[in-house]
C-alpha cells in the first residue's frame, strides 16, 4: 500500500500542531492492523523533535521492519549547513517504506529540481526479502515538475532488477499528464486502473478537518513491473484509509489529507483469490 501521511510542517517542533499528527497517526495505525498489509509505502514520514521518528513508530506499532530517508537534508549542495537547518528545526521528512519482510537494502536518488531549486525530491528505492525472493519497492514524492517524474522513468528503467517491483508514490500529477509517460511507456501496470478503469479513484487533497469529502484528483500510485503480463497478477486495488473519525471535541478529524492505496498482487507465482 502507499499513502502520504502529511507531516505537521517545518516548524512543528517549535509551535503547536495544527494538523494533530499524534491522532491521525492513531488512526492510520488502526487502520493497518486491521489491513495488515506486507509493504507500506509512505510519504511525508517526518522526524520531529515532538513526534520522534515517524516511520519508526508505524513499524514498531506493527512489529515491522522499516527504512526511512529524509528528503529536507538535501536542501543545498553543503552538508554542514543542511544539518545545521534541519537541527535548529528539529525536523525532517521525506519516504520510508515498512515491511514485514527484511529490507535487505536501500539506495536514494536524488531527483532534478526544475521548477524550484530549494525543494528537494527524492526516490527511494527498498529490496525487501520475501521467503519468495526479492521483491523491489520505489516510493518517492514529487512535486507535480514533470521532469521529476522522467527521472524517475529512468532510473526505474535502467534498475537493475530482476522481478517483480512496484513505483510507489504521491506524484503529485493525475494519470492524463504528459509526464506520466516516463512510466506508462515502461510498459508499468497502474494497479487501480486494471481493476477500475472508470472509476475516479480520488486520493487528494481532503481537508483534514472537513466535514465532508473534498477529494477531486488521482496522484497516488502502485504501478507494477518486472513480470510478464503485470496486469493479470493485479488480484485487486481499492483506495483505503478514506474515512474520518469524531474526535472527543466533537470535531471531524481525517487521516491525512490524502487517502491511501492498497494493492493484492499475485506474484511469485502466488495466485488471486477466488
Amino acid at each position: 500500500m502507499t499513502l502520504n501521511l502529511l507531516h505537521a510542517g517545518p516548524w512543528s517542533s517549535w509551535r503547536a500542531d495544527t494538523t494533530a499528527l499524534d491522532a491521525r497517526l492513531g488512526m492510520v495505525i488502526e487502520e493497518l492492523r486491521t489491513l495488515a498489509p506486507d509493504v507500506i509505502a509512505v510519504q511525508e514520514a517526518s522526524r520531529t523533535r515532538r513526534a520522534g521518528v515517524v516511520a519508526q513508530r508505524l513499524a514498531d506499532s506493527l512489529g515491522y521492519h522499516y527504512v526511512f530517508e529524509p528528503a529536507t537534508t538535501r536542501l543545498t549542495p553543503v552538508s554542514l549547513f543542511n544539518r545545521l537547518i534541519v537541527a535548529l528545526l528539529g525536523f525532517s521528512e521525506g519516504p520510508a517504506v515498512i515491511s514485514r519482510f527484511p529490507i535487505a537494502a536501500s539506495e536514494v536518488y536524488e531527483l532534478p529540481r526544475c521548477r524550484n531549486g530549494f525543494d528537494p525530491r527524492i526516490l527511494l528505492r527498498a529490496e525487501i526479502r520475501t521467503p519468495w525472493g526479492p521483491f523491489i519497492v520505489f516510493t518517492t514524492h514529487t512535486n507535480s515538475d514533470p521532469c521529476q517524474v522522467e527521472r524517475v522513468g529512468d532510473i526505474v528503467r535502467h534498475a537493475d532488477v530482476a522481478g517483480p517491483f512496484v513505483v510507489t508514490g504521491d506524484l503529485n500529477m493525475t494519470d492524463s499528464s504528459e509526464a506520466m509517460r516516463a512510466l506508462t511507456q515502461l510498459g508499468l501496470t497502474d494497479v487501480f486502473r486494471a481493476v477500475h478503469p472508470d472509476a475516479p479513484g480520488y486520493t487528494v487533497y481532503q481537508r483534514p478537518w472537513a466535514e465532508l469529502r473534498t477529494v477531486s484528483r488521482r496522484v497516488d500510485f502502485i504501478f507494477l513491473g518486472g513480470i510478464p503480463d503485470a496486469a493479470r497478477r493485479v488480484c485487486g486495488s481499492r483506495v483505503i484509509i478514506d474515512q474520518p473519525r469524531r474526535q472527543t471535541d466533537g470535531r471531524t478529524l481525517w487521516a491525512s489529507d490524502h487517502y491511501g492505496l492498497l494493492a493484492d498482487l499475485g506474484v511469485f507465482g502466488i495466485k488471486c483469490a477466488p
